[in-house]
């Protein structure tokens, strides 16, 4: 798909967000586990629950929860001040095959397997779909292995994740992974693992297509900040298997802080990343991977590297940008970056597969205040117009 469509996909879902928040229809107020249980699980389209503060402990398994167009299931915080607090020693939430529905301003906490999990029930031919999540804030509990994930979307289309928090998910997981999952938008979201694991912050696989991961912030979020792609058996591909983990993915305006490695392209086609800062990732900025090696899956392929910030220290793996075997990273664009050793400038120059068109190597780019959490350019920076701060729109 092209960015054309991408945008349109964009407007298309917040207006998504914004129609879902203004058809009320038939309040409910729960303030306890069971009642809040009950009235999910009877919850009709035009059912509005609010939840009143406090904790709410069980296990919040749903089928079937689904909404229409102009009248959505919307579950919310009575108080979005004071949110409640969902407790599981399971999932935190799990909805199957629902539809039109809207979770806001809660926090999960405590969990032991997945925080908030959306699937389509084992088969695409019923895929969840217009979901949003906006100001949901979950927290990793006591399971610290596992593949585990804070948010999971599986055979999910037309969905947006908007102003959330995910942090410290199992050591195996992502903060927000998606598998076969289709048309969506991640905006506005912080993922961080302040406990030191987890195996990315954002994953895409599973031949997830159509994605727009804008305005996020990944700090320190697990060994592969976004994993643009993976490995997934075959059996795991929403549609079928068609030679790709990843497709049409839009990285941009987001902020990467740490992790191992900031950008992995894996057994992915056509992900553009662009207009990104990245800040002082431990081995490499880039890695371009071929994870899938099932037969007829295509070489990673077609990405597009344009217009980030890259702050980095001469520790760096391989010149930072690593390429495994089975790829072809002759077909890779990069243009237009802003790289800077900070600890020996005169080794800012990356060792790339493809030759830079009009990239910026050893000028420091000026960040305002990154000890104080500020990664915007002071004047004069020689990388204006590059990095999370440029995209306006």
């Amino acid at each position: 798909m092209k960015k054309c469509n991408i945008r349109v996909i964009y407007l298309f879902l917040l207006a998504l967000i914004s129609s879902l928040s203004s058809a009320y229809a038939g309040e409910i107020i729960v303030k306890d586990a069971n009642s809040f249980y009950e009235a999910v699980k009877h919850a009709q389209p035009g059912t509005t629950i609010l939840v009143a503060s406090g904790a709410y402990e069980g296990v919040f398994y749903f089928e079937n929860i689904k909404g229409t167009a102009d009248r959505p299931v919307v579950i919310a915080a009575q108080d979005p001040a004071n949110p409640p607090h969902i407790v599981s020693t399971h999932e935190g939430m799990h909805f199957v095959d629902a539809e039109y529905l809207e979770v806001r301003d809660l926090v999960i906490d405590d969990w032991r397997e997945n925080g908030f999990h959306v699937d389509d029930g084992g088969s695409f031919e019923t895929p969840s779909r217009h979901i949003v999540l906006k100001n949901i804030t979950i927290r990793g509990g006591g399971n610290e292995k596992g593949i585990f994930h804070g948010i999971k979307l599986t055979g999910v289309v037309e969905f947006v994740l908007e102003n959330c928090v995910v942090e410290n998910w199992p050591s195996g997981g992502a903060g927000i992974n998606m598998l076969g999952s289709h048309e969506g938008v991640v905006t506005g979201c912080t993922v961080r693992n302040s406990a030191g694991r987890g195996e990315m912050g954002l994953q895409t696989k599973g031949g997830t297509s159509d994605i727009l991961i804008t305005k996020n912030r990944f700090l320190n979020a697990g060994l592969k900040a976004l994993s643009l792609g993976g490995s997934t058996g075959l059996s795991g591909f929403r549609p079928p298997f068609q030679g790709y983990e990843a497709k049409n993915i839009w990285v941009e305006g987001n902020l990467i802080v740490g992790s191992e490695s900031a950008i992995v392209f894996a057994s992915s086609e056509d992900v553009t990343v662009r207009f990104n800062t990245i800040y002082l990732p431990e081995k490499w900025a880039v890695r371009i991977l071929q994870d899938n090696t099932s037969p007829g899956s295509i070489p990673c392929r077609n990405g597009t590297f344009t217009d980030n910030i890259v702050v980095f220290q001469s520790g760096w793996l391989q010149g930072g940008i690593n390429i495994g075997k089975g790829t072809a990273p002759e077909t890779f664009r990069f243009a237009r970056n802003a790289w800077y050793c900070e600890n020996r400038p005169g080794r800012s120059q990356p060792y790339l597969p493809t030759l830079e068109e009009d990239g910026i190597y050893g000028q420091d780019p000026l960040l305002r205040s990154p000890s104080e959490n500020d990664f915007s350019l002071q004047d004069g920076s020689p990388a204006i117009g590059k990095g999370h701060t440029a995209l306006k729109k």
